[in-house]
């Protein structure tokens, strides 16, 4: 057997493979082309990151993607930066904006009580610009025909929020939550807290459970190894 036979055998029979989703890719995106470079028939991801976002996906193949479940059950850690003054309706930098407003008030004392009050169970509307299905229609093609829909909030948990850095407009935060929170969205109640609106600017996903983001490898890494391997 050649070291791709085994490589591909390693792959049809099951791993994860940590990856670090580069900015404007879909997790689709990145399952697709790892599919195709790695010649496996069931391979999928455990929690989706949104195209602007960037950082850890786990990539199951073969028999590993039957712990797909519950590999998104495990809390995840994001760093995030929040934008104050500007509202935009993805709640996020790839949004139309909706309304600027004024920071200048905004000191590290209200900064830190908003945060600290996300700390622990919430109750999360899905934003309008999500892949949630609302009578078996995907939330974010409601949202681009200009349409809005009531939302039942759900049930999430903050296990930990910490402010990082503050330099008015910008707030860098951790945050370590549970599986099907927006971060998108709390950046957005941060904003109406605190009087002045907010996006998340940018997202990291740093770990998934005791997976983390430093042991993770580029798509184009992981190509360039499944060449070589062929290769040799």
């Amino acid at each position: 057997m050649t070291r791709f036979e085994e490589q591909l055998d390693a792959d049809q029979n099951g791993r994860i493979l940590c990856v670090d989703k580069p900015e404007g890719w879909t997790s689709f995106d990145a399952v697709k082309k790892i599919r195709k470079q790695l010649r496996v028939k069931k391979i999928g991801h455990a929690g989706t990151l949104d195209p602007f976002a960037t950082g850890l996906l786990l990539v199951c193949t073969g028999r590993a993607t039957k712990q797909v479940e519950k590999l998104m059950e495990l809390e995840k850690e994001y760093i995030g930066e929040i934008e104050l003054g500007k509202v935009t309706d993805t709640y996020d930098k790839t949004g139309k904006i909706l309304a600027t407003h004024d920071t200048s008030h905004v000191q590290l004392g209200d900064v830190t009580r908003v945060c600290w009050s996300f700390q622990g169970d919430l109750l999360q509307k899905p934003p309008m610009y999500s892949a949630v299905k609302i009578n078996g229609e995907r939330l974010y093609k409601l949202a681009r025909q200009g349409k809005t829909v009531a939302r039942q909030p759900r049930k999430v948990k903050v296990y930990e929020i910490e402010i990082l850095d503050f330099k008015n407009p910008i707030i860098e935060l951790r945050i370590v939550c549970s599986r099907g929170t927006y971060v998108r969205s709390i950046a957005h109640d941060i904003g109406e807290k605190l009087g002045c609106g907010a996006h998340l600017k940018s997202l990291v996903r740093t770990r998934i459970g005791s997976y983390r983001l430093q042991n993770a490898h580029s798509i184009s890494d992981l190509i360039q190894t499944y060449e070589n391997t062929f290769e040799s």
